[in-house]
């Protein structure tokens, strides 16, 4: 499968676009949109969630991950294999998790250019038909590289990295690595664990392990992000050492 991971938005021609760019060349191979509100301009936030669902993904799989606001610039355009599923996208961050958490990896470099390149959608017209080509098992054009990598990133980041529809906010922190006891301080707020909505009180906060695995904050019946006054990016403040977790 293809699998689309984007800061798009749903709204506009460019989720389309890039669909068809990469139908054209690969018409029998499914196509899935699998995230179009990743957090706008932040690769940084976005990295934490894309290797959370990452784990349900397949060898012979291809992500084609846009959060670019670097395109046109100097960022090289990359595709690496993790654990036998293909990353296709900017060299900018976005595939550092991924690639700081597999046990197998190969870097390449999209040396491949199209015809016409578009200054500002390389979604499009580079990296849509190099996933295509990956997902046939096609040459694409790639040669080995070294990626930029960025190890100040913590493994684990308590930090909001996207609101959903509902106003729940997903963290960057994996929920395995905490105990049930574990409290937050999300805006004045503090916030304990319970395992699911039903087991709170209606408009009552609390976190809990996400279907991804990641620690999100909501609330029964309610959304979280306007009761805290939070957006993606905001900190999230952990009460006692998660080293002392187990």
């Amino acid at each position: 499968m293809i699998l689309a991971f984007t800061d798009f938005g749903w709204q506009g021609p460019y989720l389309g676009e890039m669909r068809l760019a990469a139908l054209r060349l690969a018409p029998t191979v499914p196509y899935v949109e699998l995230m179009a509100d990743a957090p706008a301009f932040r690769p940084d936030l976005a990295a934490y969630h894309l290797a959370a669902l990452a784990a349900r993904l397949e060898p012979g799989d291809v992500v084609l991950g846009i959060v670019d606001p670097g395109v046109g610039g100097p960022r090289r355009p990359l595709a690496l294999r993790a654990d036998g599923v293909w990353f296709v996208g900017p060299d900018n961050g976005l595939f550092e998790l991924v690639m700081r958490r597999a046990g197998s990896l190969e870097a390449q470099a999209i040396v491949w250019r199209p015809e016409t390149l578009s200054a500002s959608f390389h979604g499009r017209d580079l990296f849509a038909p190099t996933a295509a080509r990956l997902a046939l098992g096609a040459d694409a054009g790639l040669a080995p590289t070294v990626p930029l990598r960025h190890p100040d990133w913590p493994d684990d980041a308590d930090r909001i990295v996207h609101v959903d529809g509902y106003g729940n906010l997903v963290s960057g922190r994996r929920a395995t690595t905490l105990p049930l006891t574990a409290t937050y301080l999300a805006g004045d707020r503090t916030v304990t664990h319970a395992r699911t909505f039903s087991a709170t009180s209606e408009g009552e906060l609390f976190w809990y392990a996400n279907s991804a695995g990641l620690v999100e904050i909501a609330a029964n019946a309610a959304p979280a992000a306007t009761l805290l006054g939070l957006a993606p990016g905001a900190a999230l403040q952990l009460q006692g050492n998660p080293a002392d977790c187990t």
